[in-house]
């Protein structure tokens, strides 16, 4: 019994020696395992742990905002806060967060070793470390800033403009804007549009500083650059996309605003050099005014948009008469005026805010709102709980703005809108086309301006912020400025206060929405009918677009859904 025990003893002896042969260390299977599956429980437990935490308070949080933004009340902004900061309390854990900050190390090269582990795994950690980074503030600070954005976001969606002592909704400002000849009239509903911006400015610069606060306390230049990284974008990058639509754009949107302007000046009866920004009929310029001998409006004013919208998703395979019964749809006092989409749960409990009216503005817009529903209704069931999201803020919007364009495809209308009215469609085909090019140029050219200025903005928040904006919007949209106004314009836009570094991603999305475009004619079916009556687009989206959820980084996924990384290629084919 002695003799066996010596043998086997100097059997292991022998078998620990030639694992350090050449100083290079030798893992045995057994070895092998004993090692990844520590690692691979104690993320997974990590995860559960955590889910298990966030999911509820999330969820309530999603409520509160909801009831918040369709009632006005202030006993649910209020419960927003609450939740805001319970979510960031947890996700401040500074134990955890020095937990995950290994786990996802280690896990990542783990997965590259062992081809069995979980690539899902591997990238809930990596969210995970997103959102603990963020939180890793002072708990004071963080509290501040949920309440400092959370008072901004409510007189936002509580205020109304006031024209000759009278309030008006954001709807009312819109029809006087697109119908109106009257100049005196369009100045005072302009500069009504901006009277939030007087509310509001210098709340929101001191809410800017102390997100800069936030963000240099973890070690990042400011909070722009910040939540750039947070979003898996890099500033430099993203700025040389930007300069180079810039410049691609410059010239094609010359000419389309001379054009504009020259159709303006003679529907005012005053010279182009004349023009201000109450000649044109969104406040900010962000959207092409009615001047291809266009007037859309007419064919969906005895509409009832919502059965429309309804019908159209329905005819490609995806019914969202679910989301609509669970949405709030109509004006009302308090209400935002806007209009967004919220998954409340991650799961199915999916909802519009809008303000509908029977107009082709009201109709793009539903379009555009149930992209972002469907993304999220098709999301694989058998995903995770934290990948149940869009890969990215931009491949959701780049799906929206897929669908918001066809209120200017003829075969769109024809088949969705009034199949009477055919030949009249097709003979507005060519202006069609003409104003989605207009659209998507001011629009470009418009987000060079909200980028630029916030970028500015985080950079140095004590510079001169009303001169920034319009030396910007000279630059970019070739609108003059208002002779003799020093007002806080700029505040005015929403985005600023309650979706801070955003913006860009819209024009990302549009990228993505000519990509996808230029996929789908070629690969599922060819024309503008592509986006009529067909269930393979349906199919397509379901399998390759929304089924992933964010199980990929958004690279990775816009090269897996459409076959090459993300290009402004098709962008510049299509309307360059």
């Amino acid at each position: 019994m002695k003799k066996t025990l010596t043998v086997i003893i100097f059997a292991l002896l022998t078998l620990a020696s030639v694992l350090f042969i050449c100083g290079r260390e030798i893992v045995t299977p057994i070895m092998a395992l004993e090692i990844r599956r520590p690692v691979e429980k104690q993320a997974k437990d990590f995860i559960e742990r955590t889910v298990k935490k966030i999911e509820p308070v999330l969820k309530e949080d999603a409520k509160a905002y909801w009831n918040a933004t369709t009632t006005g009340k202030k006993e649910f902004y209020t419960l927003y806060e609450e939740k805001e900061i319970e979510f960031k309390k947890i996700m401040s854990d500074p134990l955890d967060y020095a937990e995950i900050r290994d786990l996802k190390d280690n896990y990542k090269k783990s997965l590259s070793r062992y081809p069995e582990y979980d690539p899902k795994v591997d990238r809930q950690l990596r969210l995970l470390y997103l959102d603990y980074l963020e939180n890793q503030i002072d708990p004071k600070l963080s509290k501040a800033l949920v309440r400092m954005g959370s008072a901004l976001e409510e007189k936002f969606n509580t205020h109304r403009a006031k024209i000759d002592g009278k309030e008006a909704p954001d709807n009312k400002i819109r029809e006087i804007m697109r119908r109106s000849v009257d100049l005196t009239e369009r100045q005072k509903v302009w500069e009504a549009s901006k009277q939030i911006g007087d509310i509001v400015n210098k709340d929101l610069i001191a809410l800017v500083k102390k997100r800069n606060e936030a963000a240099r306390a973890l070690g990042f230049k400011n909070f722009y650059v910040m939540r750039l990284e947070l979003q898996e974008q890099d500033e430099k990058e993203l700025f040389s996309l930007l300069d180079d639509l810039a410049s691609l754009t410059k010239a094609p949107y010359k000419d389309v605003k001379s054009e504009i302007d020259a159709s303006l000046a003679k529907r005012y009866n005053i010279k182009v050099s004349e023009l201000r920004p109450w000649h044109y009929e969104d406040p900010f310029f962000q959207e092409a005014p009615q001047v291809y001998n266009l007037n859309l409006d007419k064919y969906f004013k005895d509409k009832d948009i919502i059965k429309l919208v309804n019908a159209y998703y329905g005819s490609i395979g995806m019914p969202v008469e679910d989301i609509l019964k669970r949405s709030d749809l109509y004006e009302k006092k308090g209400k935002e005026q806007h209009a967004y989409c919220i998954n409340i749960d991650r799961n199915k409990d999916i909802r519009i805010l809008a303000n509908v009216k029977p107009d082709e503005y009201w109709a793009g817009t539903m379009l555009h709102e149930l992209g972002h529903a469907v993304y999220e209704k098709y999301f694989d069931n058998a995903l995770p709980y934290l990948l149940r999201e869009p890969s990215h803020t931009f491949t959701t919007e780049g799906i929206a703005e897929l669908f918001g364009r066809q209120t200017t495809n003829a075969a769109w209308l024809t088949a969705a809108v009034d199949p009477k009215k055919k030949a009249e469609f097709e003979k507005m085909a060519s202006n069609l086309k003409r104003s989605l090019r207009a659209k998507m140029l001011i629009f470009s050219r418009w987000v060079m301006v909200m980028a630029n200025f916030e970028r500015a903005l985080y950079a140095n928040p004590d510079q001169d912020l009303n001169d920034l904006w319009w030396d910007l919007v000279e630059k970019y949209q070739l609108i003059k400025r208002p002779e003799g106004r020093f007002a806080p314009d700029w505040a005015a836009k929403i985005h600023l206060s309650s979706s801070p570094v955003y913006y860009h991603n819209y024009l990302l999305g549009e990228l993505l929405g000519s990509q996808l475009t230029h996929y789908i004619n070629k690969n599922i079916i060819k024309g503008d009918e592509a986006f009529v009556n067909n269930k393979k687009l349906g199919e397509y989206l379901k399998a390759k677009v929304f089924a992933p959820g964010d199980r990929l980084r958004w690279d990775e996924f816009v090269k897996e859904a459409t076959g090459e990384p993300l290009t402004p290629k098709y962008f510049a084919e299509q309307f360059l």
